[in-house]
């Protein structure tokens, strides 16, 4: 018996050694974030999670900050390359803005959690962050540059990102309650172009 629990142990603690411990470390931390939340979060879970002792993660992350860091910072580079997708195929501006506008709530509908550590107060100290507050300016640059018009991405940016965290506090029902969130990239564009009617 207790050969076949420290067989057991050895397996889950080794996982790691045959490929990149911080690759492990961050896929624990992504599962977390998804399936539990952001309040279960931390750096024992995410050792606990990833099989490895307790004191494996300060290997790559000085603290638990260093963490939500680097997963916020990867956060907001995949929804620039949404946006930046979603912004590349259509003609008018209109359809860009309802474009951009239903990547956003995609990606936001998708990953609650991961958007609430992206925009969220779990990091007092973003201003002092460069590499965090780079990679939100360049949502909003995407944007921007995407409709030709900086003013005018910016007001997309609050616009839709008013409506996705609504959506993500679950404050307003776009019709995600009953019919699952796969409505929510179209709902907002009806939205979007009732408020940029004159942007074609």
């Amino acid at each position: 018996m207790k050969k076949t629990k420290r067989k057991a142990a050895k397996a889950k603690t080794s996982a790691y050694h045959h490929g990149d411990l911080r690759q492990a470390l961050h896929g624990a931390a992504v599962s977390l974030l998804e399936e539990e939340g952001l309040a279960a979060l931390s750096l024992r879970a995410v050792a606990r999670k990833a099989g490895v002792s307790h004191a494996a993660p300060y290997r790559h992350y000085a603290n638990h900050e260093a963490l939500l860091v680097e997963l916020a910072v990867e956060g907001f580079g995949e929804l620039r390359a949404a946006i930046s997708s979603a912004a590349s195929a259509p003609d008018n501006r209109m359809d860009r803005i309802t474009g951009i506008g239903g990547a956003y709530i995609r990606f936001a509908s998708k990953h609650p959690a991961l958007t609430q550590l992206m925009f969220g107060p779990q990091m007092p100290n973003r201003d002092a962050i460069a590499a965090l507050t780079e990679a939100a300016d360049a949502i909003g640059a995407e944007i921007g540059e995407a409709l030709e018009d900086p003013a005018l991405g910016l007001a997309v940016w609050a616009a839709v990102h008013g409506l996705a965290m609504l959506i993500v506090e679950n404050v307003i029902d776009l019709g995600q309650r009953r019919a699952g969130n796969a409505v929510l990239p179209t709902r907002a564009e009806i939205l979007l172009r009732s408020l940029f009617t004159n942007q074609d």
